[in-house]
């Protein structure tokens, strides 16, 4: 679920700009990537690219059920369950340039998009994975406290960047109903 996430927003992203630039997906050099798994102590992000980095995922606790074991199933069944875990990513974009201004144009860009299009769901983007709901994306300033421990733990030295708290991805146990009476079933009886 997160993978998928993840390469919709980047897959999404890629084909805005290339929109913008007047190109088609095929055409085209991908802008947005993701870090090159060889490349990870230190971290190095391509060159000509922003980089799409995954940096935390947190537990929303915030929005849970009142009985987080409870579910009811489509034919009214009540079933126990293990509690949904509902997810908010960090995503950090990275943009590397050799012109300074172009990654900053980059950058301006994806923001742009996202202050545009801030709700990503099935209406407004067919291409979100069936298991998402909808993504919610939340531009996140942190101090620069914050920022320097995030660059010193990635190894590496400043890019201009951008970050987003995507939410909210939901975990779920499958569940099908069984007939074999384990759930509750409501009836209602008329008199």
């Amino acid at each position: 679920m997160i993978s998928n996430a993840l390469t919709f927003l980047k897959d999404l992203l890629n084909e805005h700009l290339c929109a913008q630039s007047g190109q088609t997906l095929g055409e085209a050099e991908d802008k947005v990537v993701f870090i090159d798994g060889e490349n990870l102590d230190p971290i190095s992000f391509k060159l000509g690219a922003v980089t799409c980095l995954l940096i935390n995922i947190e537990e929303e606790k915030l929005l849970r059920a009142a009985d987080p074991y409870l579910r009811v199933t489509a034919d009214g069944t009540r079933v126990r369950v293990q509690p949904d875990i509902r997810m908010n990513l960090h995503v950090l974009f990275v943009a590397r340039f050799k012109q300074y201004e172009k990654g900053l144009s980059y950058l301006s860009k994806i923001l742009e998009y996202f202050q545009t299009n801030r709700v990503l769901d099935h209406q407004n983007s067919p291409a979100l994975s069936d298991d998402i709901d909808r993504l919610t994306m939340e531009l996140t300033t942190l101090a620069f406290a914050e920022q320097n421990e995030i660059w010193n733990a990635l190894r590496t030295t400043y890019h201009p960047s951008v970050l987003y708290k995507v939410r909210m991805l939901v975990l779920q146990e499958d569940v099908a109903p069984t007939g074999d009476g384990v759930g509750e079933k409501e009836v209602s009886v008329a008199p």
